[in-house]
């Protein structure tokens, strides 16, 4: 995935593109990328300072932020956007009911009612709660963990429905680690003053919040501490990150009785039932997290299960209730863990909330007046350049076997794309939406997302879905699918038309930051294991494989070196499929840029070649800065590197940006040939 990342990786289809796009696009008075530039920073010490510092500094984060960047200001304008459609469908009183205008304008009422939300305090919540109050037994415990999972709480343990990745014509459901807190099991473990003071203030969160349900101060306290002790006991058997990356340890397909084997005091028949999932298998991912919690129902009494699920309920919907579970929820989770100073504006929270819930039926009204047909051909049309760049890259490679690369060939012919928008468009007509409860209306929305997922059980795949808003400014590559997906979002340049953005600029911040990168995640070290059909199955030839390997780990190494924040390194191995896809697409979308007529008249934009501007172009695609927070949590948690490494992190290996730049030996943006990585 470009910007965030999901399970899984990144690719496009291969058709032979044989003429080469002119550049008829017009420059504005303010170039994109030379207003942005740092003149008292050098490209031969640090290219992404120079290219995004003059944009830094008159761009600060914002309070309400933990980083700040092109995309959050993409998202700037799609909030005024959305807010407008918002707004008057909250007025419509005559909204036909079941009508997406009904459900966009209540959802948006409800939540911005908060003369409402005080008054209702944690009464929507009532019911869920009672329910624990009323457990009698370990049995009736398991009940309620398997009924909170259909609406995305996910107590205890994780699940989610998803292609079977050895058979891509099947759905199958996952069982996940899960029960935790905290974004990741490093922040149960790790020594560094940071994480010590995280453990610390997670603890005196929870005290806080159970207190604001008006449990007593010492109790409040003691239940804290027990669930961080739960939470700490189940995350000792949670996978890193790093292996969490590996398709086939994590692919484990198991009939019911075997699952039955691993939990003995779950009845998985009956647990399915309160799931409602219909299935003789499910796959499951790390079994020893299974194996952990069937010591920990044994371990802990009822009553610390019961103080346990009671923190899973007032966590997940804390920000969707009064001011005071709201701020104590923020004062966590965006103060102490990502460094934000103040919440965002009320609105946007909503918006973002919205997004999760009714995203498609937004989607639909963004891109009929947003998205013009001009601008789907244009990146349609750049897809096929990069392809037949990537085709002629692999036929040139010469350390793959030609057994191999007729296979790679094939499934890059094979893959299909997805461009701006879905064709059809998801029914939320039966998705119960009204202006009683903004909790309720969030969980009868996860609940309707729950249902129309475990539905697919047993069903043909449906490869037309999206799993990405038209007005997401980010992109993915679905495996099983074969297939990548870049919605409109991901192409927008603050303050600037489409045609406003020259051939060398759109080439480096769509062709190569987003679709070389998602082309290249169906052959980064995860994506390579799948074949043409979308299947997990081997299919190289074992001496390529090493070979890949090989290369492979010299990225590693290289990202290893970079110090993100304070001493923390980037961890090389956990973003090595985004470092292949970011290394991958610079090569392929440079290989492909170099056909335009821009490339090859060589004339200079505001004092910059095209050579140059491509590369300025990619770097502007990842304009972004972060707190300090932020980066240490993006380190533990997340396969991207930070945006800084992802610039200079591919440009040290390109040849060409040495001589666009005029890197010379001594200067810090060099790397000697010898350790420069090319795979693709």
């Amino acid at each position: 995935m470009k910007k965030n990342t999901i399970l899984f990786i990144a690719f496009l289809s291969f058709v032979a593109c044989r003429n080469a796009p002119k550049d008829t696009h017009t420059v504005p008075a303010k170039d994109v990328v030379a207003s942005s530039v740092d003149t008292s920073i050098s490209p031969t010490d640090d290219f992404f300072q120079f290219a995004n510092g003059g944009w830094f500094r008159a761009n600060p984060i914002p309070p309400s932020e933990s980083s700040w960047g092109i995309g959050k200001v993409v998202q700037e304008d799609i909030y005024q956007k959305m807010r407008k459609v918002n707004e008057a469908a909250a007025a419509n009183t005559k909204a036909l009911v079941g009508s997406n205008e009904q459900k966009i304008g209540d959802f948006w009422a409800t939540g911005m009612d908060t003369v409402q939300l005080e008054k209702l305090d944690m009464m929507p919540l009532m019911s869920e709660f009672a329910m624990i109050e009323s457990l009698s037994d370990k049995n009736s415990l398991l009940d309620l963990i398997g009924y909170f999972q259909t609406f995305g709480m996910g107590p205890l343990f994780g699940g989610f429905v998803y292609q079977d990745l050895k058979n891509s014509n099947q759905y199958a459901y996952y069982l996940w680690q899960g029960g935790l807190g905290l974004p990741e099991r490093d922040y149960y473990f790790n020594t560094d003053a940071r994480n010590l003071n995280i453990r610390k203030e997670y603890v005196v969160h929870i005290t806080n919040m159970f207190k604001l349900m008006g449990i007593p101060e010492a109790e409040a306290k003691t239940q804290a501490e027990t669930v961080f002790a739960m939470e700490t006991f189940l995350a000792k058997s949670h996978r890193k990150i790093e292996d969490l990356r590996d398709q086939y340890r994590n692919y484990n397909k198991m009939a019911i009785n075997d699952i039955q084997k691993l939990t003995p005091s779950i009845d998985w028949k009956k647990m399915m039932e309160k799931m409602a999932v219909k299935a003789d298998t499910l796959v499951v991912g790390q079994p020893e997290f299974f194996k952990a919690v069937e010591e920990g129902l044994s371990k802990y009494a009822l009553k610390d299960w019961q103080t346990y699920m009671k923190w899973q309920v007032i966590s997940s919907y804390a920000d969707k209730l009064s001011k005071k579970y709201e701020n104590e929820h923020f004062n966590f989770y965006g103060k102490i863990l990502e460094g934000k100073k103040e919440q965002k504006n009320r609105w946007k929270r909503v918006l973002d909330a919205q997004e999760s819930a009714l995203g498609d039926a937004l989607g639909q009204l963004f891109v009929k007046e947003f998205f013009p047909e001009k601008a789907k051909k244009r990146y349609t049309d750049m897809v096929e350049a990069v392809k037949l760049a990537y085709a002629e890259n692999i036929q040139q490679l010469d350390w793959m076997s030609d057994a191999t690369k007729f296979k790679a060939l094939d499934k890059l012919k094979r893959v299909s794309k997805k461009v701006g928008y879905p064709e059809k468009w998801k029914d939320f007509s039966n998705m119960t939406i009204d202006r009683s409860s903004y909790v309720r209306n969030s969980i009868n929305a996860s609940k309707w997302w729950y249902n129309y997922n475990v539905s697919k059980l047993g069903k043909p795949v449906n490869r037309d879905e999206w799993d990405m808003t038209p007005q997401t400014y980010n992109a993915y590559y679905n495996p099983s699918n074969n297939e990548i997906v870049l919605p409109a979002g991901i192409f927008m340049i603050p303050g600037y038309a489409d045609d406003q953005i020259d051939d060398a600029v759109a080439y480096g911040y769509a062709a190569a930051s987003t679709i070389g990168h998602e082309i290249t995640h169906g052959f980064d070290d995860q994506g390579r294991q799948y074949d043409a059909e979308g299947n997990l199955v081997t299919w190289w030839l074992p001496e390529d494989s090493v070979k890949f390997t090989q290369r492979a780990e010299m990225l590693v190494r290289q990202f290893n070196e970079y110090v993100a924040v304070d001493t923390m390194h980037v961890r090389g191995s956990a973003t090595l499929g985004e470092n292949i896809a970011d290394l991958g697409g610079v090569v392929l979308g440079l290989k492909a840029f170099m056909k335009t007529d821009q490339y090859k008249k060589g004339e200079k934009i505001d004092g910059y070649t095209p050579l140059q501007r491509y590369f300025l172009g990619y770097a502007l695609g990842w304009q972004s800065h972060q707190t300090k927070e932020r980066l240490a949590q993006q380190i533990m948690t997340d396969v991207h590197a930070p945006a800084k490494m992802r610039v200079n992190g591919p440009f040290v290996n390109i040849p060409e940006f040495y001589e666009a730049f005029g890197i010379k030996e001594g200067s810090k943006m060099w790397r000697e040939p010898a350790k420069r990585v090319r795979i693709w």
